[in-house]
This record gives structure tokens, C-alpha cells and sequence, in this order.
């Protein structure tokens, strides 16, 4: 693809300010839009299985707008059908109206040749008719997610309510103890969103030009990775998707940006929080490499002995930087910060507001330091806490 000329110049601190106000986190939160509102600023909050303070579709709007009430975040994504839960950067909340923008991934799986759970013969039909009958149900519900314990050992009932749902015949209504409600899309989807009238480029010309929005400005990488697009799928509908290319300092390669971000500079208040690391913000790691200088990995799946921030760090984030990351757990009434890793001394305060804001929201009324990287900075860091 042959990439226009660039229409303007960021230096590496232009673009990660305007990353940072088209994320969310710089200038004065929407609280009237709530929950809804940042799920539609940012098109996608991934989900995941691990809660340690919380989910983190839960911890994205928190992020955001601060102590939310966590009965509040499940009910403005689930009452009234203003989300759905489909695959996009993974599984992922995703806002109602985007559903026929999805179009194009239900067909590539209703033509995909290979899986790897068999469909035994009937339960596909058989699932279908109960959920008209009964639904809406879970995979229990319906007669029992699983053969056995391993939990890639799925039942029949589970490989076909799954592959409905791929197709788009079964919609994910909500997560209920965290496992997916199903019914059929007929009844969960609004009639005038019903359908999957859009071609492929029109599908992929709203993807596209949506994560370039919700990231502000983006490499192709970036953008394609948003919504796990292919290169040659953004391609083929960017010169189309309203974004504009630009080029940043110390990117390397070409870039795009949402014109309007670049109509006026970012301003405002940055927020201070801590971050799932399954944030949009920072869920691609060559990307927050490239813009924070960061270096974050989830650890949780690494074996013990080998983990170095912990098992599920969470970067802080305070002034637009990434400054520390926490290891938390919970105790009871109090918050365990088992891990703090610190960017030097200035990064104290920062984190030690990230955690007591996190403690309240999880009603937590007490905060304890165990292990800080640089122990030197461990009193200032307990100091800063009695202090708050």
C-alpha cells in the first residue's frame, strides 16, 4: 500500500498526550455518560477470567471516572441491551450498535473448514430449540459446559451454544457469575441491528476507523490490532476510514491519527490510577514500549520462580506517565500491595493515592506494603499512606 503524505509533524509527547485524552485519561471525565459512555469512547473493554481487586471490565471504567459503583458497571453494560459480548481484541464488551459491523468476522466463521471441538450431529438444532424454549440459559443451564474437569474439555452442548454464538444465531446477554448467559440473537438484538446486510469494506471502513479514534493516533499495527484485524484488511479501507496519516517522532513507521484529535491540543487533568493490564491503553506491549517507554508483561501464567513484578502487576499510571506497577491482593478489610515496583522516589505519592483510591472502591480500609523493589523507598512509600 502506498501511504499518503503525512499532513502533520507530532513529537513523541504531542502523540501520547493525544493517546492519553482519547483514551480517557486526560481532561475532565464524561461522569453523566457514565460506564456507557467510556465503553463507547473506547468501542471495545476487554474481559477476562482473573480478579484479584476486580475484573477488568470492571477496573477499565473505574480507571476512568474513579470509585463507580461495581453493581453499577455490570448493569450499564448489560441492562437494556445496550452491549454484547463478542470477539474483538479478544472477547470483548462491545457496544449494541456496533453489532452489524461484525458482519464480516460471523461470515469468516460460518466458512471457516476447521475447528477444533466436533460438533456431535443434532446439538447444534437441539441447543437452538431450547433457547427459544427456555433462554435465556447458561452452557450449565442448557445440560453442562464440560465432559470432564479440564477446561478445554468442553461438552457438546458447549462446542454448539459457542459455535451459535460465533455465528451470530446466539448472543452472550451477560455474565453471570462469569459464566455467559446465551439467547438468541432475534431476541437480544435490536430488530434494526439485525442483520448482516454490510459488506466485508464496509464492516472493516468502521473498524478501522473507529480504533483509530479510540487510540487517537496509531501505527497499522496498532489499528489492525485493536479490533485483531489482519495489515491487509486496514489497507484496503484506510485511505477510506476518515483517519489521517501523520508522522511521529521516534515511531519509525507510518501513522494514523483521527482528525479531530488533531484539531486541538490535549489539555486538562491527568488521572492517577491503577491500570488493568488488559486496558486498551496499554493492552499492546510494543505500543506502550513505544509511547511510555514501558516495559510490562502479564505474569500470571508464568511459572512463580520466574515472575519479576508479580502475578498480575498492575502499571500506575499518574502526570501521563507510567510511573510503578502493584501487585495487588486482598485480605479481608485490607488491600495487599504485595510487589510495588517504583520509577525512583517521585513516583511515592502517585502510588500511594492509586492505592488508597483502590482500596476504597473495594471497600478496603486499610492499606499494607509488603515488598517494595527499592527498599530504600519502602518507609516513604508506608509514610505516604498514613498520610492519606
Amino acid at each position: 500500500m502506498t501511504t499518503p503524505p503525512p499532513t502533520t509533524d507530532l513529537s513523541a509527547d504531542e502523540a501520547r498526550r493525544i493517546v492519553l485524552r482519547a483514551q480517557g485519561f486526560l481532561g475532565t471525565p464524561d461522569r453523566r455518560a457514565g460506564v456507557r459512555g467510556v465503553l463507547r469512547h473506547l468501542g471495545a473493554v476487554q474481559l477476562d477470567t482473573i480478579s484479584v481487586l476486580a475484573r477488568s471490565h470492571e477496573l477499565i471504567p473505574y480507571a476512568r471516572l474513579g470509585a463507580v459503583g461495581r453493581r453499577k458497571v455490570e448493569s450499564a453494560y448489560w441492562e437494556d441491551t445496550h452491549a454484547f459480548e463478542y470477539w474483538s481484541h479478544a472477547a470483548c464488551i462491545l457496544p449494541i450498535e456496533e453489532w452489524p459491523h461484525f458482519a464480516f468476522r460471523r461470515r469468516a466463521y460460518r466458512s471457516r473448514p476447521h475447528w477444533n471441538h466436533q460438533l456431535p450431529d443434532g446439538t447444534y438444532d437441539q441447543v437452538i430449540k431450547q433457547l427459544r424454549a427456555e433462554g435465556p440459559l447458561t452452557a450449565t443451564e442448557l445440560g453442562g459446559a464440560k465432559k470432564t474437569s479440564e477446561w478445554w474439555d468442553w461438552s457438546g452442548t458447549k462446542v454448539a451454544v459457542e459455535r451459535a454464538l460465533m455465528y451470530g444465531e446466539v448472543v452472550c446477554v451477560e455474565r453471570r457469575g462469569w459464566k455467559r448467559v446465551y439467547d438468541l440473537a432475534e431476541r437480544a438484538v435490536p430488530a434494526d441491528l439485525l442483520h448482516d446486510e454490510l459488506d466485508d469494506t464496509e464492516c472493516l471502513r468502521r473498524l478501522v476507523g473507529l480504533a483509530g479514534r479510540s487510540l487517537g493516533v496509531g501505527t497499522r499495527a496498532d489499528i489492525a490490532d485493536y479490533h485483531r484485524l489482519k495489515g491487509e484488511q486496514v489497507d484496503a479501507v484506510i485511505a477510506d476510514s476518515g483517519l489521517v496519516p501523520v508522522t511521529v517522532e521516534g515511531w519509525g513507521k507510518p501513522a494514523w491519527a483521527d482528525p479531530a484529535a488533531l484539531e486541538t491540543p490535549p489539555r486538562g487533568r491527568h488521572r492517577t490510577t491503577l491500570l488493568s493490564p488488559f486496558d486498551s491503553l496499554i493492552w499492546e506491549r510494543a505500543r506502550t514500549e513505544r509511547i511510555f517507554g514501558f516495559t510490562h508483561r502479564l505474569e500470571a501464567y508464568v511459572p512463580k520462580p520466574k515472575r519479576i513484578h508479580g502475578y498480575f502487576a498492575m502499571p500506575v499510571l499518574a502526570g501521563g506517565r507510567l510511573v510503578g506497577r502493584v501487585d495487588p491482593a486482598r485480605e479481608g478489610g485490607t488491600l495487599v500491595a504485595r510487589q510495588v515496583t517504583l520509577d525512583g522516589p517521585k513516583a511515592v505519592p502517585a502510588v500511594a493515592q492509586a492505592l488508597v483510591e483502590a482500596a476504597s472502591w473495594v471497600d478496603c480500609t486499610d492499606v499494607r506494603v509488603e515488598r517494595v523493589d527499592a527498599p530504600e523507598l519502602r518507609e516513604a512509600l508506608v509514610r505516604e499512606l498514613a498520610d492519606l
